[in-house]
């Protein structure tokens, strides 16, 4: 009779964060995140100067000063978060070994690929904590797993949780995350803002050449065609959300934040949504930002602190965050109920 140990280990995978808030550590992580020919999908001696002489000479100060707000004792929100959401899920699912890591900075995907290795788990079940798909965030992901997995003699067997952007349990759960917020704002206007990406980055999603970003209603439903279309997946996201909390078409919308440099990136954009919004008169707006499953510079600095402040100079009363999931009981247990099949 076989005594082969037969653990299967789970490998939760975020973006990254800076190891501190301070312009070196800000630096190193922006370098290895933005040296990514997934993100800066250019020819690589454009991608060397943008990097080299445009951004890593002054957007780090900038970042390290932004990270400084959001930064607490237990360290960056992301990395905290993550590590509770991995506990959360490690009690869920006790039969597994649980292990968090970050495609940039730490803890890195090597390091966890090894501590799975020291557990005995040769069967390795990865979750991009991604909820929809860009080549960007998922396909960088999978790619460096997948080249580091290579790497070892004894490679593990792989299996990878696809996008979720419409699990009726995390759409459940990020609704959950609003109830309380949007009955206590009461809000006009209900916006839901996604990380952008550049243009020319889902029209690449687009295997059949001619839907992505053709016509307006393009992402309206998901077709053959844009399956894997990060900016169609994100409009399924909201509307998910918005029919379980009774939304009605007209009482919200979906925009597009954190863009970065002069390239078109994906419209509308969440700052002009929000000056318009002020503009014509509506006071009170909540915001959920569900491409991000923890909240991180993107949510409590870009939309908690800054969205703010332009939002009232617009004219605009109140704007409210809506808190992601972090490690809300409802996430954990989607985000286990998602994985346990594939153990």
């Amino acid at each position: 009779m076989s005594t082969r140990p037969n653990r299967t280990g789970v490998l939760l995978v975020n973006l990254g964060t800076p190891e501190a808030p301070h312009t070196a550590e800000v630096r190193r992580y922006l370098r290895e995140f933005l040296s990514d020919p997934r993100v800066i999908d250019m020819n690589p001696l454009g991608r060397f100067l943008l990097l080299n002489l445009i951004i890593l000479p002054f957007r780090p100060a900038r970042s390290a000063e932004a990270y400084e707000k959001i930064w607490t004792p237990e360290g960056s929100p992301l990395l905290v978060y993550g590590r509770q959401l991995a506990e959360g899920v490690a009690r869920a699912l006790p039969e597994a070994e649980v292990v968090l890591a970050m495609r940039y900075g730490q803890p890195s995907l090597a390091a966890g690929l090894d501590r799975l290795r020291a557990a005995g788990c040769d069967h390795i079940v990865v979750v991009p904590l991604y909820p929809q798909y860009a080549s960007s965030t998922t396909g960088s992901t999978l790619e460096a797993v997948y080249a580091l997995a290579a790497e070892r003699w004894n490679t593990p067997f792989i299996q990878v949780l696809p996008p979720f952007f419409d699990d009726a349990a995390f759409l459940a759960a990020f609704a959950a995350q609003g109830r309380d917020v949007l009955a206590e704002l009461k809000p006009e206007h209900v916006l839901f803002s996604f990380h952008g990406l550049p243009e020319r980055q889902v029209r690449k999603s687009d295997e059949v050449g001619d839907h992505c970003l053709v016509k307006a209603d393009c992402c309206a439903v998901l077709t053959h065609a844009n399956r894997n279309c990060y900016r169609a997946q994100c409009v399924a996201t909201a509307r998910g959300i918005a029919e379980r909390l009774g939304l009605e078409a007209s009482a919200y919308s979906v925009a597009f934040q954190s863009r970065l440099g002069r390239v078109p990136w994906i419209r509308p954009y969440t700052d002009d949504v929000l000056t318009e919004l002020a503009g014509r008169g509506v006071r009170r707006v909540a915001v959920f930002c569900p491409a991000f499953v923890a909240d991180c510079l993107e949510t409590i600095e870009e939309i908690g602190l800054r969205a703010v402040e332009s939002f009232k100079a617009a004219g605009g009363e109140q704007l409210a965050l809506v808190p992601s999931l972090n490690a809300s009981p409802a996430w954990i247990d989607a985000l286990a109920a998602l994985i346990r099949p594939r153990l």
